[in-house]
């Protein structure tokens, strides 16, 4: 019985089965994480009526989404209405079959992971602006012309900080990137110091723009509540709205994922012991919780930007420090093979 596990297809199958039911249960309970969070963040007690301390209360808001009937306002282009929630849904679950959990614990270990999660991640934009322009409603499209103005913005620094990581590691398979990182506390291997000293800037720029992309606070322009009532989901209800919620936290989890498998050591151990067998993935989930908890508290701190200093953030911060970084970088992986033949 056990044989049949191996063989590729079941294998694939079981995994993208196991990565649906983690996205499900990460969308519902990270939802009661921030309004909990929330809660004590500004003082007050959060939910905690269904279940003992609130734990119910995803299954609660599921029940309530799921009674719901879906409806399709007139006058809306009604194919693209119902295919944007699951244009929105589908990314994230492809994204995070390339994800090495653990040293074995991915379901496809692609050469190209990097690219293949950032050709996927893209479509998440395509999916948001669709839906806004499917809906007819003046607040859904000036939330989609937001979101993808948004994404052209941040998307360029992005991926200036993923080329500088691929100059220094030289892979763009995820599985292997990690591999790179094994050494002691902070993972001295992946931040290269002696080939670019502000790689650790590079990490807060790829965290700015991870909150950015995934359309959370203080960046959240595209569903501004004060100005845009929902923004791209204000005709979407029951269901549908929910696919969109749960999509929300599907790409936050991608996000710190891969922020956790590019800067952080992935399911490598950051005290060089406890490393090896089940330590790989609880390291990992760790890891990528506790990035979880920030990018929470960060929403929950600081109050929403206007849409032009959000822009201006992009083009003339952001961008400028990631091309110097990879200016540098490409300097120094030059000049650093001389210097060491020299002395």
């Amino acid at each position: 019985m056990l044989h049949y596990l191996t063989i590729e297809p079941v294998r694939i199958l079981l995994y993208l089965v196991g990565i649906c039911a983690f996205v499900g249960a990460n969308a519902a309970y990270l939802v009661l994480a921030e309004r909990k969070g929330a809660g004590r963040i500004q003082r007050r007690p959060g939910p905690n009526e269904a279940g003992y301390g609130g734990w119910l209360q995803p299954v609660a808001d599921g029940i309530k989404l799921l009674a719901k009937q879906i409806m399709v306002p007139p006058g809306t282009d009604a194919l693209l209405f119902r295919a944007a929630p699951l244009m929105v849904m589908a990314p994230p679950l492809m994204c995070l079959a390339t994800i090495p959990f653990g040293e074995s614990l991915v379901a496809v270990d692609l050469n190209i992971g990097l690219l293949f999660v950032f050709s996927f991640g893209s479509i998440n934009v395509m999916a948001l602006m669709l839906g806004g322009w499917a809906s007819r409603n003046k607040y859904s499209i000036i939330s989609a012309a937001r979101v993808v103005s948004q994404s052209v913005a941040y998307e360029i620094p992005m991926l200036l900080v993923v080329i500088t990581m691929l100059m220094v590691t030289g892979k763009l398979n995820l599985n292997d990137i990690v591999v790179q990182q094994a050494g002691w506390f902070w993972h001295w291997n992946l931040f290269k110091l002696w080939v670019n000293p502000l790689m650790p800037v590079t990490f807060v720029i790829f965290f700015t723009c991870m909150l950015a992309e995934t359309n959370r606070a203080p960046f959240d322009m595209a569903e501004a509540e004060s100005e845009l009532v929902a923004g791209a989901f204000t005709e979407y209800g029951g269901m549908g709205f929910g696919v969109f919620f749960m999509a929300e936290y599907a790409n936050i989890v991608v996000g710190c994922c891969l922020a956790t498998v590019l800067f952080l050591g992935g399911w490598q151990s950051p005290i060089g012991v406890l490393s090896g067998g089940l330590w790989g993935p609880l390291w990992f989930l760790g890891k990528m919780y506790a990035l979880i908890f920030t990018v929470i508290w960060v929403r929950w701190t600081f109050p929403r930007t206007q849409f032009y200093t959000l822009l201006n953030l992009s083009w003339k911060i952001l961008i400028p420090i990631s091309l110097f970084t990879l200016l540098l970088t490409g300097a120094m992986m030059k000049i650093m093979p001389i210097l060491t033949k020299l002395l």
